[in-house]
């Protein structure tokens, strides 16, 4: 399948993150900012009237952001990489088939390695649909097909908002609220009508949106810290942090660690092994092993309710972890980019003269 490098390509504007960290700064500032939420919640967790505001204003929060997904979303964007069905199919199989497969296999870690509880939170963070942002952001780097990237994360955003709740439904069952008609119904309700409602009136915000856009990347941070701070909240108020120790932490983390190195293998050498192109599989590689928290957080809000806490805290650390990874890895495959692209051009006393 050919590369499309030759499309036009979308203003960086449009999609890339505004806001960069400092080069001295080892961490994303908004980690920095769930992790301050976490604290907050622990010393001064929601309680009684105040927990049922939270709660009432978290389930707003996880409403807007999905009407806001679904009016941002651009058509034309869509339209235009659906010619490309082949890379946005691996990075679909990659996501919601390979991904759920490494969690169930990791079963085999409880309650050696993880608790019943975190086996939860680690399985529904490999149901969650890939990035956009970031995974456009390191393609770039990295020299690949950027329009793909962002065809591709937006083509699995929008199948998640179906798919996760489907899958975790299935898979995770009486803990994330099963196929009973409460839980479809707040499904429908906070995910699904948000987001048709956004669709429908796009070409009516379009304009607001882009004017605002800036303003729009700080409400959506916003909703995401009011939902964690609910999430972790309920979490104090029940006691269920008590039950994981550092050491399950840190099995947690090298069990992520596993999967990230499990996942990056997978779609770089079985893209080749499908015969994509470079610039192809540099995209496939970071829209399909890397998951959105920004996705993935107001889901766990919904589909766990009071039992969230455990649902959240793996994904915070494997999207800090995936961000890290594939930060090095970018730039690697830019320089790898640079050195392949050299011999195209002839040493400047090579060129032929003018006659």
């Amino acid at each position: 399948m050919g590369s499309a490098r030759s499309d036009p390509m979308p203003r960086a504007s449009e999609h890339m993150p505004r806001l960069k960290p400092p080069s001295w700064l080892p961490i994303d500032p908004y980690i920095l900012a769930l992790i301050g939420t976490v604290a907050l919640a622990a010393l001064l967790p929601a309680r009684g009237p105040a927990a049922e505001v939270a709660g009432g204003a978290s389930t707003g929060a996880v409403a807007l952001l999905f009407f806001l997904y679904g009016a941002r979303l651009s058509t034309r964007e869509a339209m235009d990489g659906l010619r490309h069905w082949r890379l946005h199919l691996t990075v679909l199989a990659c996501t919601f088939a390979v991904f759920p497969l490494l969690g169930l296999a990791a079963h085999g870690l409880v309650p050696y390695v993880l608790t019943p509880q975190l086996y939860s939170g680690f399985l529904f963070l490999c149901l969650v649909p890939s990035t956009i942002q970031s995974s456009i952001a390191f393609t770039s780097i990295a020299r690949g097909n950027v329009p793909a990237a962002i065809c591709a994360g937006s083509f699995s955003s929008l199948a998640g908002i179906l798919l996760t709740p489907l899958l975790a439904a299935l898979l995770i069952g009486g803990s994330a609220g099963g196929f009973s008609p409460d839980s479809l119904l707040r499904i429908v309700l906070q995910l699904l009508a948000p987001f048709v409602a956004g669709r429908l009136l796009r070409s009516r915000l379009g304009g607001f949106l882009t004017r605002h856009k800036q303003l729009l990347g700080y409400v959506d941070r916003g909703s995401i810290l009011l939902v964690v701070y609910t999430a972790f909240s309920a979490g104090m108020v029940q006691g269920i942090w008590h039950q994981v120790s550092a050491a399950r932490l840190g099995a947690l983390l090298g069990a992520e660690a596993v999967l990230l190195a499990a996942m990056l293998t997978v779609s770089w050498y079985g893209a080749k092994r499908l015969g994509f192109g470079r610039a192809d599989r540099i995209a496939i590689q970071f829209a399909g092993s890397k998951k959105s928290l920004a996705a993935g957080l107001p889901m766990a809000s919904v589909l766990f309710g009071s039992q969230a806490g455990f649902a959240v805290l793996p994904l915070m650390l494997f999207h800090q972890m995936q961000l890290m990874v594939c930060a090095v890895i970018a730039k690697r495959r830019s320089r790898d980019g640079a050195t392949a692209d050299a011999p195209e051009r002839a040493p400047a006393d090579e060129q032929p003269v003018p006659a």
